[in-house]
C-alpha cells in the first residue's frame, strides 16, 4: 500500500508499508518503540534498521503486523544526511555538531569559550526554507565549551535535496550561521568615585562586584583608583590607570543628572571618544559605552550607574560580555536593547541569562 506523509512531506510519497513476513532485508522508516509495562519504555528497533529473520518473531510479539520501509527517490534523501549537511553548513567558528544525528536531529555545541552570536535575519531566512529548522538560544550570551546552543533537522523524513541545498546556501555565507566569538582577557582598570567613598565615610561595594564580573568572563581588574566627585580629580584617576596599562576602564557612580555628579563629563576630559550616555535599559539608563584614547591606542569605557550597586543584573550584564568581544557600539545598536531591555525583577530570584532581559536585540 502506497501512502506519504500528509502536508509536510512535498516530496510525495515517503515510504510502503508492507507486511511483517515480506520485511526481510528491508529498511526501517522510523523507530518501534517497545512498551513493557512497569519496567521500560523505549526503541526496540532503530530507524534505518535491516530487519532480518531473527526480529520477525519480537516484532510480532509487540502486535506489528505490518512495516514502514523507506523507498528513496534521487530527488529526497533521508533525514540523517540532510541534517549532517545543514549543521555543517550553520557551524561557524567555535561552533561545532556535538555528535552524529539522532532521530534527524544534529545539536550544535560551543567548541570554546566565548560569546554566543549569529545573524537574526539570516535565522529567519534559512527557517523560510521548506522541510527545515534551527532553533538557537538567544545571542550575545556567553557560553563555555560544550554548551548546547541550538538544533537542526529537516522535519519530513525524506526532505527534498533542493531544499538542504537551498538551506546549506543561506547558512554557509560568511562562514556559517553560528559562531563563538572569544573574548579577551582585559585588564580592567576601575575608577569607583563618590566623596564618601574617597574620603572612607563608607565601605566601598562597587570594586568587588566589578572585579567578579570581569572574573566570570575571563577578565581581570588590573588597578582601583577612588575619586571624589571632583572633575579633575576623576580624570586624572582614568588617566592615571590608562598609563599604567588598563585595557578597558570601568568607572562606578556619578552618572546622574545631579550637579555633583560629574563622572560622565570626566570621561570626556580624559579622552573618551564616540560616548553614547543613555540607554534604553532597566536597570542602567544612565549607562554610558565608548572609548579612550589611550597611550596604546582606544580602549573601552564604560560608565556604570549606582543601580548596579542594588541589582544583580543591569545593563553592564549586557554590554560587558559584547564589549570583551571586541564589538564596539553605536546609536543604532544601542537603540536595539530597548527591546527585552526591561528587567522583570522576579520576585522568585534572578535567573539571568535565562531569562527575556536583553534578548530582543
Amino acid at each position: 500500500m502506497e501512502f506519504d506523509c500528509g502536508e509536510q512531506c512535498a516530496a510525495g510519497p515517503a515510504g510502503r508499508l508492507i507486511k511483517l513476513e515480506d520485511a526481510e532485508g528491508l529498511v526501517l522508516a522510523h523507530d518501534i518503540t517497545e512498551i513493557v509495562p512497569g519496567q521500560k519504555k523505549g526503541p526496540a528497533f532503530k530507524k534505518g534498521h535491516v530487519v532480518t529473520v531473527g526480529d520477525m518473531e519480537r516484532l510480532a510479539r509487540m502486535g506489528k503486523r505490518h512495516l514502514y520501509v523507506l523507498e528513496m527517490s534521487p530527488e529526497v534523501m533521508h533525514e540523517d544526511e540532510g541534517a549532517t549537511l545543514m549543521a555543517r553548513a550553520l557551524a561557524g567558528p567555535g561552533v561545532e555538531a556535538g555528535g552524529p544525528p539522532a532521530e534527524g536531529k544534529i545539536t550544535l555545541v560551543a567548541s570554546r569559550d566565548g560569546l554566543f552570536d549569529l545573524d537574526v535575519e539570516r535565522l529567519k531566512e534559512f527557517n523560510q526554507v521548506p522541510e527545515v529548522m534551527c532553533a538557537t538560544i538567544h545571542r550575545h550570551t556567553p557560553v563555555k565549551k560544550g554548551k548546547a546552543l541550538g538544533a537542526t533537522r529537516p522535519i519530513p523524513l525524506l526532505i527534498r535535496r533542493e531544499n538542504v541545498s537551498a538551506a546549506v546556501a543561506v547558512a554557509e555565507k560568511d562562514g556559517g550561521l553560528l559562531t563563538v566569538r572569544p573574548l579577551r582577557p582585559l585588564q580592567a582598570g576601575v575608577v569607583v568615585t563618590g566623596s564618601e567613598v574617597a574620603s572612607g565615610l563608607i565601605e566601598d561595594a562597587f570594586a568587588p562586584i566589578i572585579t567578579k564580573k570581569m572574573q566570570a568572563l575571563g577578565g581581570s581588574v588590573m588597578g582601583v583608583r577612588y575619586a571624589p566627585d571632583d572633575r579633575m580629580a576623576v580624570t586624572a584617576a582614568i588617566r592615571e590607570l590608562l598609563n599604567l596599562g588598563a585595557q578597558i576602564i570601568i568607572t562606578t557612580a556619578g552618572m546622574s543628572v545631579d550637579p555633583d555628579d560629574v563622572t560622565r563629563h570626566s570621561i570626556s576630559d580624559a579622552g573618551g571618544v564616540d560616548l553614547i550616555y543613555g540607554l534604553p535599559v532597566l536597570p542602567g539608563a544612565m549607562f554610558l559605552v565608548g572609548e579612550l584614547r589611550g597611550p596604546q591606542g582606544r580602549v573601552p569605557i564604560l560608565g556604570v550607574p549606582a543601580c548596579a550597586l542594588f541589582h544583580a543584573t543591569t545593563v553592564l550584564d549586557l554590554i560587558l560580555p559584547r564589549v570583551m568581544a571586541g564589538e564596539t557600539f553605536d546609536r543604532a545598536k544601542v537603540a536595539d536593547l530597548g527591546h527585552g531591555g526591561y528587567c522583570q525583577n522576579c520576585a522568585d530570584g534572578c535567573r539571568f541569562p535565562v531569562c527575556g532581559f536583553g534578548r530582543g536585540c
